[in-house]
């Protein structure tokens, strides 16, 4: 420890990266903010004993020395909430990037301090409650237009209700300017459209409740085969190059959640610049609008701070809270909690913590669960049904699926989206691996499907039975060859390869393919099992396999995902119409070549 001349308030004592232990610290709190050397540097306070706290430092601390004055600040680490969040990119921290760059340039100044939101910017309030209403926790007020898709709802704070004393008319005021004052048992309180929320405090709640509905991605892997509820929790793990960053590139695009919040969680420098240039310029498929109207973007790549990466999904996840509590449906994707991960174990080493498996916190487990369960389909505090859905990607090294991060990160999820690099050196994209992932949801979601699909259940346990038969049959195949196989077996491994081609791989830039809707997934899965049906049943008459093969509408069969629009499924049905007119002219022929035989 280095002897630091005494000073009238806490100083810096010992600096070691982003930690820092501080003396004369015996009034701080555990996790309060505080402001380090001249330029304000901002960091929490993550142990205390005695007179000396540690301090971890979301900024760089380049020429910080022992002696530089440390301000406590009383108040934990928070986020500001209110119109205005959507459409914006900030750090870890939260604060936005726009507004640095526009102050600072390119490069993030230390101490750089920019407000979250333009508290100059007047925004259109129109009230929904009048004077003299009784208002509670969470209840919505007012509201304002915070852009063409999000109708932005001013609420109660969580810990204040009373009585509307008074309310302002509709009009336009900036996010400090009273709008309404409520008579609370403590007295009166002045409501701003401008509110405060700790990053690591959950937001409360009425109840949870049971998902019932999916997340319609409109990936046909993952909405049909392994589907995630809205309010669920799911991983999607894979190695370099599985397209982790691309699959949750899509499913932020075209999943039907009302806010998208992306967390760019110690991603290279290059993806998250993909992120910041691709989404602004993104269409929203249902509307026609920017993506951006209803989507957050944070980013903290590899190089920025490391203290700022382990609170950037806190942040994440609380601004999606915030939306949720609107009523609305939320959609949270991180990527990629192993480099949160990474972030905790350098912290955890420069603390001085006993190291757990492979160098990682004894605290991981928990802090993911932290994180996971703050998702769910909820009751809000104004008694509306609402939820946040989390998709985290992982990125275990060499893709091995039993080191620790992914092995915890399993215990909290209940959706698993293997991804496989042999699918991905084949390019075949979304690389999710239909033997290695599962999905929990399923049951729940079963009713929504079979709503306007009664034969859901029955057509996605068929298809996974398939490719399961199909994949000990391979066992066989590699060691003795296809040739030895019956033709009722060779036709279980031509219809997977159609599964595969046809059905589970989808790309990403065919206007036709990228987006699959829920009908048109379910018509091609049947199709797909109506020529299995007819091919089993032919074979069982001795008609040859080559024959069925050779069928014309095969080749549409393959084609049918990318030759039909969403909007074309009765194209669809015309194809399923001649697969059947073309089976039965072979079950035909064969009947009539066998009775002139005879």
């Amino acid at each position: 420890m280095i002897d630091v001349t005494e000073s009238a308030g806490p100083v810096a004592t010992r600096i070691s990266g982003p930690i820092i232990t501080a003396s004369g610290m015996g009034d701080a709190q555990m996790y309060e903010v505080v402001q380090v050397g001249e330029l304000g540097l901002v960091g929490e306070v993550v142990r205390i004993i005695g007179d000396l706290a540690t301090i971890q430092v979301y900024e760089d601390t380049t020429m910080i020395k022992p002696g530089a004055k440390i301000l406590c600040t009383g108040a934990p680490l928070s986020v500001s909430l209110g119109p205005g969040l959507v459409g914006n990119i900030y750090d870890g921290i939260q604060r936005p990037l726009p507004g640095i760059e526009a102050k600072s340039g390119a490069w993030i100044r230390r101490g750089e301090k920019v407000d979250a939101l333009d508290n100059a910017r007047r925004w259109t309030f129109e009230p929904l409650a009048a004077g003299g209403d009784t208002v509670g926790p969470g209840q919505v007020i007012g509201q304002v237009a915070e852009t063409p898709l999000v109708t932005h709802k001013i609420m109660v704070p969580p810990d204040m209700s009373g009585t509307i004393r008074s309310i302002v008319e509709k009009g336009d005021y900036t996010l400090l300017d009273p709008v309404a004052v409520i008579e609370t048992p403590a007295g009166a309180k002045e409501m701003t459209m401008l509110q405060r929320w700790p990053v690591r405090q959950p937001r409360p709640i009425r109840e949870r409740l049971r998902i019932a509905d999916p997340l319609i991605t409109g990936q046909r892997i993952i909405d049909t085969f392994f589907p995630l509820g809205k309010g669920g929790a799911a991983a999607i793990p894979g190695g370099f190059g599985t397209g982790k960053t691309i699959t949750q590139h899509q499913l932020a695009k075209w999943s039907d959640a009302e806010i998208i919040v992306f967390i760019g969680c110690g991603e290279r420098g290059n993806e998250m610049t993909e992120v910041l240039r691709e989404f602004p310029e993104l269409e929203d498929p249902r509307s026609g609008r920017p993506l951006m109207e209803r989507t957050i973007l944070i980013a903290n790549t590899s190089n920025m701070p490391v203290a700022a990466r382990e609170v950037s999904i806190y942040t994440g996840i609380t601004l999606a809270e915030y939306y949720r509590d609107m009523g609305l449906s939320v959609a949270v994707f991180a990527d990629s909690t192993s480099r949160w991960a990474e972030a905790l174990r350098e912290l955890a080493a420069r603390l001085e913590e006993m190291p757990a498996e492979e160098g990682f916190p004894a605290s991981l487990p928990t802090r993911l669960a932290q994180f996971y369960e703050r998702g769910g389909a909820v009751t809000t505090l104004a008694g509306e049904r609402a939820s946040v859905s989390i998709v985290g990607a992982v990125s275990p090294p060499g893709g091995d699926f039993s080191e620790p991060v992914t092995q915890h990160t399993r215990r909290f999820i209940r959706c698993f989206w293997a991804l496989d690099t042999e699918l991905a050196n084949a390019r075949h994209y979304p690389s999710i691996h239909w033997l290695h992932s599962y999905s929990e949801y399923a049951e729940d979601v079963k009713g929504w499907w079979e709503a306007g699909s009664p034969d859901w259940e029955e057509l996605r346990t068929e298809a996974l039975t398939l490719l399961q038969r199909e994949d000990r049959l391979q066992q066989i195949v590699k060691l003795v060859g296809p040739d030895v196989l019956p033709d009722s077996q060779r036709l279980i491994l031509f219809i997977a390869e159609i599964l595969k081609d046809g059905f589970l791989a989808q790309s990403a830039f065919d206007e036709n393919d990228m987006y699959c809707s829920p009908e048109k997934q379910v018509a091609l899965l049947r199709l797909i099992l109506s020529l299995y049906r007819r091919g089993r049943d032919l074979i069982q008459l001795g008609v040859p396999l080559a024959k069925i093969r050779g069928m014309d509408c095969v080749a549409d069969v393959l084609r049918a995902k990318a030759a039909f629009g969403n909007k074309e499924l009765y194209k669809v049905g015309e194809l399923a119409k001649r697969l059947g007119d073309e089976t039965h002219e072979l079950e035909q022929q064969h009947v009539k070549g066998t009775s002139c035989y005879e």
